[in-house]
């Protein structure tokens, strides 16, 4: 009897002190989803949906049209446009053919501009919250620089074009106002296209030809694919010996019984404690309740180098926010590292089950 009580208090001991050494160098949860950027699409323009080019969960590139809303009352606000500059620059002497040009050029480039501003926007909020790497927030203020060095090269142009219609000519009041209706209308009429701002998959699509469109509706959402990672929410224990570029194992719902390698991108620095978990604000672990003090827990933002969203050739599926389980390897120990990868196996097994 006395024997048996020392083999269970030793089981015990063993087993705490491998919790308390695991729990630091081979720490594991089940509070992990998959995230990427979902974006509304929203016209700016109001009419009938024509055209609906994609269908639901569709992967479709950056550019590609999405929807299209009837555009010819906006070619005709176009064409009276076009004529009314036409009228003015006649009325003035001066020829509206190059105006024309480069104010059509002008709002191409302004739209451009428009959507670089509202996606590097997300990008640069992403990267206030260590949710992104460095150099995609890098790359997205190359991209902003250079559509507004467009902008700057359009409005240079126009500017010449509307001097080479004449001082007395273009300071007319008459052609100003027929320039500004024109930049309005082809503006207009470039909104009537819905177009992907990046390669991504099409989500919650409801709406078909007759659909009738209004000006800041939604009327899909559009997941980046571009940009996939695992947010695993981990102990402010587990994270002592974490670093970035650490090697992890990711088990997805999705994909029960397969393992995928992964590595640490970056890491939270705070967390939010009043909920409300937007871009631009901090992170908002889910709370639990126990006996003891919950410990607080810190987002760490997982890549899966080799796996891409949308990417046919990859045997991996992603969901947003599908659940995941993580186990990161934070130390060169052979002993844990073996059973912590034989923990996670039997992870993968057994969701199959739940």
């Amino acid at each position: 009897m006395r024997k048996t009580i020392w083999t269970t208090l030793t089981v015990i001991l063993i087993f705490l002190i491998w919790y308390l050494i695991a729990d630091r160098k081979t720490p594991f949860t089940g509070n992990a989803r998959v995230k990427a950027i979902a974006t509304q699409i929203v016209p700016q323009v109001t009419g009938t949906v024509t055209e609906v080019l994609v269908e639901n969960g569709q992967v479709v590139s950056a550019g590609d049209v999405l929807v299209r809303i009837d555009p010819r009352p906006y070619e005709i606000d176009r064409d009276k446009a076009e004529a009314d500059l036409e009228a003015a620059t006649q009325e003035v002497g001066a020829s509206s053919a190059e105006v024309s040009a480069a104010q059509a050029k002008l709002a191409r480039a302004q739209s451009d501009l428009d959507t670089m501003r509202i996606q590097s926007e997300r990008v640069f909020a992403l990267e206030k919250k260590g949710l992104i790497a460095i150099s995609k927030a890098d790359d997205a203020r190359g991209q902003l620089a250079e559509s507004e060095a467009n902008f700057e090269n359009a409005k240079a142009d126009l500017e010449k074009a509307k001097q080479r219609l004449g001082d007395d000519g273009i300071d007319n009041p008459k052609i100003q106002r027929a320039l500004a209706a024109l930049a309005d209308a082809e503006l207009n009429l470039e909104w009537t296209e819905l177009r992907a701002p990046a390669t991504g998959v099409i989500s919650n699509l409801l709406i078909a030809p007759g659909t009738y469109a209004r000006s800041g509706q939604n009327l899909l959402t559009f997941l980046d694919a571009t940009d996939v990672w695992i947010e695993a929410y981990f102990t402010e224990n587990n994270l002592g010996r974490a670093s970035v570029g650490s090697p992890v194992d990711v088990v997805l719902d999705m994909h029960p019984g397969q393992i995928v390698p992964g590595v640490i991108e970056s890491f939270s620095a705070a967390v939010s404690l009043s909920g409300g978990d937007e871009p631009g604000q901090l992170a908002s672990p889910p709370s639990t309740k126990g006996f003891l003090r919950e410990p607080e827990r810190f987002p760490v933002r997982i890549v899966l180098p080799g796996y891409e969203a949308g990417n046919a050739e990859d045997d991996l599926r992603f969901q947003l926010n599908g659940q995941a389980d993580v186990i990161m390897y934070l130390s060169e120990n052979t002993l844990l590292n073996v059973v912590g990868r034989t923990y996670i196996r039997l992870v993968s097994i057994l969701s199959y089950a739940y």
